[in-house]
């Protein structure tokens, strides 16, 4: 039979032994393979237990107490132990990853946002502030959305103002983005407002001041009672925003097919006049296409190229710069 000395002097020395594993384990690992080992169910502390069946009842009481502080002691280094270790690991890690404010830094080059975006920016920003809802639609049209909704049959001369790239399947690149203002009078009831921007695509000659491809931005508004006045008013306010002071504004009476009557549209800028915009009211043969009442409803719609006024407002000599991808004009902005 196990005698009661015996089993307390196991658990003495167990006692002992765990305490300087423990201290000395260098890593969480350890740790946690130390007490699978000595308080485990299969560890070391449960066999010497085993044993205490062997003993006299009366016996019982007094090694039970014992391995209870043993494995309380235990229990007790382990979890200290677990705190020393963590709180080396992040001191490692903070000692580790501090940064050096003396070092030199890494120079990372800043991306810049093109000239064409931004001036795109600008004008979307002024208009969404005047309570204007962005509007988009495909590049690709059809006949009857670029010209026939807009008062312009096959027939009619005004075609022959805008060179049009037609493709094989008879659809074309559109040539402004007025089209877009016909697919979303066809799809909303009044009142609407409206501004639509994007990629527009004509045969012209390349040169300073032409491109086959460029931008338009284009505005549209839809309610009852709305006059020429409205549009005098709201495109001066646009004018002025966009170009950041008080300009003196003038409307030159000229044509266009989807407005009657029909404005460009001029400001005085560093001394001279520049023709900036195209304007007018809303045709009524362009609401009637859409379905709405010209006698209820009355609109006005402007349209200008971003490339415009782009090159005025930073002073491009040549449209061709904003297509060239050249670093040299594109990092000044």
């Amino acid at each position: 039979m196990t005698s009661l000395n015996e089993i307390e002097t196991q658990l003495a020395t167990l006692k002992e032994e765990a305490t300087i594993a423990i201290a000395s384990a260098d890593t969480l690992e350890q740790l946690e393979q130390l007490r699978i080992n000595y308080l485990g169910k299969k560890g070391q502390l449960s066999q010497i237990l085993r044993g205490m069946g062997k003993l006299a009842p009366a016996d019982r009481p007094q090694i039970g107490a014992i391995a209870n502080v043993v494995k309380e002691t235990l229990q007790q280094n382990l979890e200290q132990r677990l705190q020393d270790l963590k709180a080396a690991e992040i001191e490692e890690k903070l000692r580790s990853e501090t940064l050096d404010v003396t070092m030199p830094g890494v120079y990372r080059p800043q991306g810049r946002i093109h000239p064409l975006n931004s001036t795109i920016d600008r004008a979307l920003d002024i208009f969404v502030g005047l309570g204007y809802t962005i509007a988009t639609g495909p590049e690709m049209e059809t006949d009857y959305y670029n010209f026939e909704s807009l008062n312009t049959p096959p027939d009619h001369p005004a075609r022959d103002m805008q060179d049009t790239f037609y493709l094989p399947d008879g659809n074309l690149l559109r040539t402004h983005t007025s089209s877009v203002q016909i697919r979303y009078m066809e799809n909303h009831e009044p009142p609407i407002r409206i501004v639509a921007p994007g990629r527009v695509y004509r045969r012209d000659t390349v040169d300073a001041t032409h491109s086959a491809v460029f931008h338009q931005i284009e505005l549209l508004a839809v309610d009852e009672g709305i006059t020429f006045t409205d549009l005098k008013g709201t495109l001066k306010e646009f004018l002025e925003a966009m170009f950041g002071e008080e300009l003196e504004v003038r409307f030159r009476a000229s044509y266009f097919p989807f407005t009657e009557p029909s404005a460009e549209v001029d400001v005085q800028w560093k001394g001279k006049w520049l023709e900036v915009m195209g304007c007018g009211m809303v045709d009524p043969n362009v609401l009637k296409a859409v379905g709405y009442d010209p006698e209820i409803y009355t609109g006005f719609a402007a349209g200008f190229g971003v490339e415009r006024f782009a090159m005025v407002l930073h002073q491009i000599d040549d449209i061709r710069r904003l297509y060239n991808s050249d670093l040299r004009f594109l990092k000044q902005f």
